[in-house]
C-alpha cells in the first residue's frame, strides 16, 4: 500500500470504523459529512479512496486500518490525534449503537496512536 496523508488515511479509518457492524447508518453518514467539510474544504474526488475500500474483502479490512492509522499517526500531532480519535467515538455511537465489531476497531485506533 502507497502511504496516505492525514486526510485520505482518516477518510479510510472511518470509513472502515463505520462499516465493520454491516451497516451504515443515517447518522453515521451526518458525521462523515462533517469530517469531509472540514478536512476537504475544497473540492477533491474521493472515487478512488473510496473504490479501494469497497473493492477491500473484510477479511484485510483490519490491516488496512492498521496501515491508515499508522499513516495518520506519522502526519499529526498529538492534539489532532485526540481529536480524531473523539469524533471517531462519535461517529460509531451517532447510531446509539456501537458494535463489539466497533469498539475493538476503536481501541486499536488508540493503542497504535498510544492513547491510553
Amino acid at each position: 500500500m502507497q502511504k496516505s496523508n492525514k486526510s485520505i488515511a482518516g477518510y479510510h479509518i472511518l470509513m472502515i470504523l463505520s462499516s465493520v457492524d454491516g451497516e451504515f447508518a443515517p447518522e453515521e453518514g451526518l458525521k462523515f459529512q462533517e469530517f469531509l467539510a472540514e478536512e476537504f474544504p475544497f473540492k477533491v474526488d474521493l472515487d478512488d479512496e473510496l473504490d479501494i475500500i469497497a473493492t477491500l474483502h473484510p477479511d484485510k479490512w483490519q490491516e488496512h486500518f492498521e496501515f491508515h492509522a499508522q499513516c495518520f499517526y506519522d502526519d499529526s500531532t498529538d492534539e489532532e490525534r485526540k481529536s480524531f480519535a473523539e469524533f471517531a467515538k462519535s461517529l460509531i455511537k451517532a447510531d446509539e449503537d456501537v458494535t463489539d465489531k466497533e469498539h475493538d476497531y476503536y481501541l486499536q485506533l488508540k493503542k497504535i496512536w498510544k492513547l491510553d
